[in-house]
């Protein structure tokens, strides 16, 4: 195995699994600075009609973070929260007592947490009947229906949920998806869902070069009243020629990580 995709593998594990590092210093968006995901100061082409297809990158303000503020609690969601010991947000725990699947065991994030929580460069294609996106971050894909199927009454749980959407007009995608696994969280602070989770993401094409998502949390059983964790996210358009490399959470590495940490704490106890 090459030296530079070693050391790089393991910043990627590093970032993945301990919460006090923030992936943001290791990712530029290919160099863009800051202000290109605000306002333009420059005019843009208008929008195509009904094309979301590119390259989009929402800079710093879609990665990491201690996570979202949640609409207030039902019973349930108490309950929940006693179990999940996330590394990150108001109840955060020391490395040694996390328990975040995501973190510990490699597992999927997860649809809602894949663009509430290190949401890097994502290409979007579109087909005849499909909105597919493909995700840096995990190396994973969704499959958004616009075929104008209706959401399955009773869907198997699946990691990414099942996703269908609809035009609301020419520059205005509307996603609806359904069916996340409970294992999954809903986001890096630990925030938890119920498989009753409806989740609406709005994508509005505001210009050639901007994009705008916006994300809805419907979940009755763990919420009481839908909320909004993401308003209006800038999204930038990238050269068509960009590269998005791979960042995976693979096991084995993340053990290898791991075995660095518990002999670092190791020697810290014995130092006492």
């Amino acid at each position: 195995m090459h030296a530079r995709f070693i050391v790089s593998s393991v910043v990627a594990v590093a970032t993945l699994i301990s919460p006090g590092v923030s992936i943001a210093q290791t990712w530029d968006s290919a160099g863009l600075p800051q202000s290109a995901f605000g306002p333009s100061q420059t005019p843009s082409a208008p929008a195509p009609r009904r094309d979301l297809s590119g390259i989009w990158d929402a800079g710093s303000a879609g990665i990491s973070g201690p996570g979202h503020v949640a609409s207030p609690f039902t019973a349930w969601s108490e309950e929940k929260l006693t179990e999940m010991k996330p590394g990150n947000g108001p109840r955060a725990v020391t490395e040694q007592f996390i328990n975040d699947p995501l973190n510990t065991l490699c597992d999927p994030a997860g649809f809602p947490r894949n663009v509430l929580y290190e949401f890097r460069p994502t290409q979007i294609v579109q087909t005849p009947n499909q909105v597919l996106i493909l995700y840096l971050y995990e190396r994973r894909w969704r499959v958004i229906w616009t075929d104008g199927r209706p959401l399955p009454k009773d869907p198997d749980p699946r990691w990414y949920g099942y996703s269908v959407g609809r035009w609301e007009d020419d520059y205005t995608l509307v996603v609806q998806t359904i069916g996340m696994d409970e294992r999954t969280w809903l986001d890096n602070a630990g925030n938890p869902h119920s498989f009753d989770l409806r989740v609406e993401e709005r994508y509005r094409r505001v210009n050639m070069d901007r994009l705008e998502l916006t994300v809805t949390i419907d979940d009755p059983t763990a919420y009481t009243k839908p909320w909004t964790p993401r308003t209006s996210l800038p999204l930038k358009l990238m050269p068509p020629d960009t590269d998005l490399r791979e960042w995976i959470c693979a096991p084995s590495e993340a053990a290898a990580y791991r075995a660095v940490v518990d002999a670092q704490n190791d020697l810290a106890t014995e130092k006492k």
